[in-house]
């Protein structure tokens, strides 16, 4: 580990793509003493076990605005930082089984719409016509938007890292943070698992499903809890399109994707918070019952691994964003509920704006603001059953 220093200007505690990200956009504003804190390795978290989506198709306007803020940085992501974060523009289907799903559907594209957006409401004639692989007659319809995809989550991460860096930014792995001081209202200092402290007047929160567990060092009550997602992986499967999108169904939360010549598909998300991220075999007999169901010919693939990782979920699934109140000095961003890498780029540039200038000017946070839980000023979010 690199020597620690006595002060800066701003610690950010948690070395995923979020916190990266922040380090980054603070560094670009002219931050001089960013430092990041990851107890482990960078992106070893969720950051490493998400399935890399980038899409449009949200319920809600503040969360669009997000992923078109971030989708401008990941369509120029090479040139501004050199790295190539292998998007793949396969598009997004969701697919409807109830009628209550296909109402959402049909209501998110009529917003999407609204702000320029292109999506396409389709029956399941016209799906079977196009993805003739999906299983069709228990569908009322699906959604599709060309424009989405995925990409790589260690690529992103590694950019945004390399630009911090560059810009002067310290970031460093196997650094633990136990406590926060806080003098009254103020943030002071962060001490280490090792004893050192670190002054700094600025904390933000960065640390994923141990959010809560941060919060906490300043006295302040968090909701965020942790929740585990399998996934899980095929061998090379040849008897899929090499391109298609990513298929969402709605009914179980299953979703499937191309992993290099094989698939990516979305195993089972947990009831009950828990910090459990070990696979097990009843979510391997969950991915192949909904897989097959959905994709009969995938009875031809054969798993290979999987992995497990977990989400930030917040009470209304929006993330949660800026400061308490009670407290100068510590800020939040946190509660991504399964969005946090298709969004690490709006983040960054939104936080970045909010410390170096009191507000976020590109898309107004207000509404993420952590204490409107307290204040019942919830966000409501229809498809909270997927997470990508």
């Amino acid at each position: 580990m690199r020597p620690l220093p006595s002060s800066a200007e701003v610690v950010i505690v948690g070395g995923g793509i979020i916190g990266v990200s922040i380090a980054y956009y603070l560094a670009k504003k002219g931050m001089r003493e960013v430092l990041l804190l990851e107890r482990g390795m960078m992106g070893e978290g969720a950051t490493g076990k998400c399935a890399g989506g980038i899409r449009t198709q949200f319920s809600t306007e503040i969360n669009i605005r997000l992923s078109l803020l971030s989708l401008k940085v990941f369509e120029h992501f090479k040139e501004e930082f050199g790295v190539d974060p292998e998007f793949n523009p396969a598009g997004y289907l969701f697919l409807a089984v109830r009628k209550r799903q296909w109402a959402i559907l049909k209501t998110n594209a009529q917003l999407m719409k609204t702000m320029g957006l292109d999506v396409e409401l389709l029956g399941p004639s016209e799906i079977r016509g196009r993805w003739p692989f999906l299983r069709v007659d228990d569908l009322l319809g699906g959604s599709y938007s060309k424009c989405d995809g995925y990409a790589g989550p260690y690529e992103i991460l590694q950019g945004f890292a390399k630009g911090a860096r560059e810009l002067g930014a310290m970031l460093i792995e196997g650094a633990e943070v136990t406590k926060i001081h806080r003098k009254r209202e103020r943030v002071q200092a962060v001490e280490m698992a090792t004893g050192e402290r670190i002054v700094t007047p600025l904390v933000i929160n960065a640390a994923g499903p141990y959010a809560s567990r941060v919060a906490a060092m300043v006295g302040v009550e968090l909701l965020v809890k942790p929740l585990r997602r399998q996934l899980f992986f095929t061998d090379v499967f040849k008897e899929l399109p090499a391109l298609f999108p990513m298929v969402i169904d709605l009914e179980h939360g299953w979703y499937m994707r191309r992993e290099g010549k094989g698939l990516l598909l979305a195993g089972p998300e947990d009831a009950q918070s828990s910090f459990n991220e070990k696979v097990d075999f009843g979510g391997q007999e969950w991915t192949a019952a909904r897989s097959l169901h959905r994709v009969p010919i995938l009875q031809r693939a054969r798993i290979v691994r999987g992995l497990a990782g977990l989400y930030d979920i917040s009470p209304d699934h929006h993330a949660i964003l800026g400061p308490f109140p009670e407290i100068k000095g510590f800020v939040c961003a946190n509660g991504f509920s399964g969005h946090g890498f298709q969004h690490s780029p709006a983040i960054g540039i939104l936080i970045a704006e909010l410390i170096a200038g009191g507000r976020s000017k590109t898309v107004d946070i207000h509404p993420l603001r952590p204490h409107r839980f307290r204040e019942g000023d919830l966000i409501y979010e229809p498809l909270t059953a997927f997470h990508d």
